[in-house]
Parts: structure tokens; C-alpha cells; sequence
């Protein structure tokens, strides 16, 4: 009986100890939550690099007695990545290294393009002061607009740290759903007549321009807005590693192995924010549906100036590229492409569409960087 009795007093003590008793309905919720998304990422391919780690952070969140965030390891280190805004800027870095600006060069009015697809930024911002968050917090919901998820975790991390894992995952989810959640919005305001527009090849763009564009906006823009330097400067650097022509090594580092490895952390860092007390409330759900209302807000925006802008023009613009005045680079400007060529198959959108799509990343990080100084933040 005497071992009986010790066996038993094991078990038990094994079960007290286990994620299992202290399990929750709602940890059980999320962890659904999470194998959503890897359905999303995995079954339906929606952006699968960024929405896998997420949706398994998600899940690893919801382990109970783990201790991931409060002792030191691996996973604390992701977190301080995250909380002390480490990768976003890294992140920058390999997206600097992998665009072309040469369409947003060869024609500078679609920076105007990117601008007006801000305008869904400050809907939602103003959407989330009437719900009765503060101004910070208002801000960094806003900025789910622009489908920049560095900077949207950037923003968050600086204004509304309590809010980090609803805002970053609401950029990333809509991120990956661009191509679901665009094209009827495009098609809506334009006719087929506006989306059959061909336009005209871009200009060669010198390799003098490709120097000086990053070096001068690097300095202009954080002389301008200081709270966004660390992005903007990552941003301009990684572009000025692609086009130099004497940094290939770095060029491929920063678009490939640490661009891949800084991923990997950012989104599973993102996703372990996710855990059931932190989540699931009422405050996640109202980010979500303004984070939709500001992206729908911003491609609408777009649009509408492609509108106005192939109006001016005599019908040389076609409309949909203001579409990929939203930062999610490149699948806007893919996007766009898309639906141009179902009007009509010989129309080739892509690099045309690219000009706002690369305005749209440094809009995005300025309108952050102008609410930053506005708010007084650092």
C-alpha cells in the first residue's frame, strides 16, 4: 500500500505540475486560433512565411507553466527583440535590400500615390479615439493601415505596449489577405475601361539617382522625424547595399540569411503575445475590425487618386496602381498586376505599380514618425 500510496502521490504531483491543470477554456480558444492561421498559411498559402511562425507562437503562447517570458532563454530574447524594437529596424534593412526604388524614381507622382493611402491611417485613428482609447493608443491602431508590419510593431511598441499582440497581429493577418481583401475594392471604384489602361514604359533611371535617393531621403526624412530614424536609416541602407555595386556580400546577407532569421524571430515573437488573457477581449476585437476599416480606407484612397491622377493625365494613368500605395511590398503591387490584366491581358502593371507600393513604406513610416512627434514620443 505504502507504494501504492507514493505511486499515486507522483501522479499526482506530475498533473499538479502540468500545463493540463492549469489549462483553460480560453488557452483551448487560441491554440484553435493558432492552428486557424497555420490552416491560412500552410492550406490556403496567405503570406505562409510570415503567418506560420506566427500561428505556432500563438499556440506555444497558450502553454500554460512554461515561464517563456519571465525566465531567461530564448524566448525572453525574442521578446526583448520585439519590446525594445530590435527587429523591425532589422527587418527594414532587408526590405531596403530587396526593393527597387527605380519606379518610384522614374516617376516621383506616385508618391502621391503612397501618400494617399495614409488616409486609411488616420480613419482608424480617429475611429479608435471615439471607442474611447487614448491617443497613443489610437495611433498605434491606426497605423494597421498602412500593412506594414515592422513599423505597425515599431509604433505599438513605443505608444501602446499593452496592445502589441492585437495590432501586430491584425497588420500581419491583413498582410497576408491583400489578395482577398483588395481586389473587390479596386473593382468597385474603377471601370473596366480605367483597369484596361495600358501606361507607358518607365524612363532608365541612372545609377547617380539610385545613390543619391537613399543617402537624401535617409537624411531628410530623420533630420525631419527623429522617432523614425532607426527604420527610414535601416531602410535607406539596406537599398544603398543593392545599389552601390561594391556590397554584394552584405546585399545578399541582409536580403537573405538575416532578413530569413529576423523572420523568424519577429513573427514568433508576435505570435507568443497572443495568449488568452491577453487577447481575447473586447479591446482585440475592436482593433481588428479598425485595422480592416483603415486598410480597406487607405486602398480605397489610393484608388481614388489614381482616379483623379489618370483624369489630369488624359487617361496615361491607370487607376489601380494607387491600390499599392499601402506598404505590403510587393504583394499590392502584385496584386494590382492581377487585376489590370483580367481587363486585359496584354496590360503589365507590376513595375508601375511598384512606384507607390515603395511610397507607401516610407509613408507609412512617416505618418508613424508624425504621430511619434506629435504624441512626444522618443
Amino acid at each position: 500500500m505504502d507504494i501504492l500510496s507514493a505511486f499515486l502521490t507522483s501522479i499526482q504531483s506530475v498533473w499538479l505540475d502540468s500545463g493540463f491543470a492549469s489549462f483553460t477554456l480560453g488557452n483551448f480558444i487560441m491554440i484553435l486560433v493558432g492552428l486557424l492561421l497555420l490552416y491560412m498559411a500552410i492550406g490556403k498559402e496567405f503570406e505562409p512565411l510570415l503567418l506560420t511562425p506566427i500561428a505556432f507562437g500563438c499556440i506555444m503562447a497558450n502553454f500554460p507553466c512554461t515561464g517563456f517570458l519571465e525566465e531567461p532563454g530564448v524566448m525572453q530574447v525574442i521578446h526583448y527583440g520585439i519590446q525594445y524594437e530590435i527587429f523591425p529596424p532589422l527587418i527594414f534593412l532587408g526590405v531596403g535590400a530587396m526593393t527597387d526604388f527605380g519606379p518610384l524614381i522614374a516617376n516621383p507622382n506616385t508618391l502621391f500615390l503612397g501618400a494617399a493611402a495614409q488616409f486609411g491611417v488616420f480613419i482608424s485613428l480617429a475611429g479608435a479615439m471615439a471607442l474611447g482609447f487614448t491617443a497613443q493608443e489610437a495611433s498605434a491602431i491606426g497605423i494597421i493601415g498602412g500593412a506594414d508590419g515592422p513599423t505597425a510593431i515599431y509604433m505599438a511598441s513605443k505608444m501602446a505596449p499593452n496592445l502589441l499582440g492585437a495590432i501586430a497581429v491584425a497588420a500581419y493577418s491583413y498582410m497576408s489577405l491583400v489578395p482577398l481583401i483588395q481586389p473587390p475594392i479596386m473593382k468597385l471604384m474603377t471601370s473596366k475601361e480605367e483597369r484596361s489602361i495600358k501606361m507607358e514604359q518607365l524612363r532608365n533611371v541612372t545609377k547617380f539617382e539610385r545613390l543619391v535617393f537613399p543617402i537624401s531621403s535617409a537624411i531628410i526624412i530623420s533630420l525631419l522625424l527623429p522617432p523614425v530614424a532607426a527604420l527610414i536609416s535601416m531602410l535607406m541602407l539596406g537599398n544603398l547595399f543593392r545599389e552601390s555595386g561594391v556590397t554584394d556580400r552584405l546585399s545578399d546577407t541582409s536580403q537573405n540569411a538575416l532578413c530569413n532569421i529576423v523572420t523568424i524571430f519577429l513573427a514568433t515573437g508576435t505570435g507568443m503575445t497572443m495568449s488568452a488573457e491577453h487577447f481575447l477581449t473586447v479591446q482585440t476585437i475592436e482593433i481588428i475590425l479598425l485595422g480592416l476599416l483603415a486598410f480597406a480606407g487607405g486602398t480605397a484612397a489610393g484608388v481614388l487618386l489614381g482616379k483623379v491622377m489618370c483624369r489630369l493625365s488624359g487617361g496615361k494613368i491607370n487607376p489601380l496602381i494607387g491600390s499599392a500605395g499601402v506598404s505590403a511590398v510587393p504583394m499590392a503591387a502584385r496584386v494590382s498586376q492581377m487585376v489590370g490584366q483580367k481587363a486585359n491581358p496584354s496590360n503589365f502593371l507590376l513595375m508601375h505599380a511598384m512606384g507607390p507600393n515603395v511610397a507607401g513604406v516610407i509613408g507609412t513610416a512617416v505618418a508613424a514618425g508624425t504621430m511619434m512627434a506629435m504624441l512626444g514620443a522618443k
